[in-house]
C-alpha cells in the first residue's frame, strides 16, 4: 500500500504529468480504486475525445482552469469543481486558459499506471508517435477513440 510518505512515480506524456497517488491494480491492493493528479499545462496536447469500457472517472481541479467535456456537456472546471464520467462515456479535456492546470482524476475500477506507462513507451519510441501502437495500447485497456 502507497502512502504519502512514499515516492510518487511521476509520468510524463508529453506536456501532461500524471502523478499516481493509489494504485488500485497493484498486487496485494484492498481497493480497486485509482486515483493520480493530472498536471495539464496552457494548450498541451491532449488526448483526444474517448471512452472507457469499464472504468467510471472523476475529475476534481486543485489549480487553474481545466476544460472538460463528459458526452454534450461541457464545462471550465475551476479549483473546487468536479465532474463524473460514467463508463462508455465520451469524454474530454483540455486547457486553453494562460495558467497551468492541475486535477485529481479517481477512476474505479483503476486502470493502473501501466496503462500510461504504456503509451509513455509507444510516444517516447523516437519520431511522431506510432498511432496504429497507440490505438493498440488503449484498446488493451478497454478506451475507445470517439469519431
Amino acid at each position: 500500500m502507497q502512502s504519502s510518505t512514499d515516492e510518487q512515480e511521476v509520468i510524463r506524456l508529453g506536456q501532461l504529468e500524471i502523478r499516481y497517488l493509489l494504485d488500485g491494480c497493484a498486487a496485494g491492493s484492498h481497493s480497486r480504486l485509482g486515483s493520480f493528479e493530472l498536471t495539464v499545462p496552457p494548450n498541451a496536447n491532449v488526448p483526444p475525445p474517448h471512452s472507457h469500457a469499464d472504468n467510471d472517472e472523476f475529475v476534481y481541479v486543485l489549480d487553474g482552469t481545466l476544460r472538460y467535456s463528459v458526452n454534450e456537456t461541457t464545462r471550465d472546471l475551476g479549483p473546487g469543481d468536479s465532474m463524473f464520467t460514467p463508463r462508455g462515456a465520451v469524454h474530454a479535456f483540455n486547457n486553453p486558459h494562460g495558467k497551468t492546470a492541475r486535477a485529481l482524476i479517481m477512476q474505479t475500477p483503476d486502470i493502473g499506471p501501466q496503462y500510461f506507462r504504456d503509451i509513455k513507451a509507444v510516444i517516447d519510441a523516437g519520431g511522431p508517435p506510432d498511432k496504429v501502437k497507440l490505438l493498440e495500447v488503449m484498446t488493451r485497456y478497454g478506451l475507445t477513440l470517439s469519431a
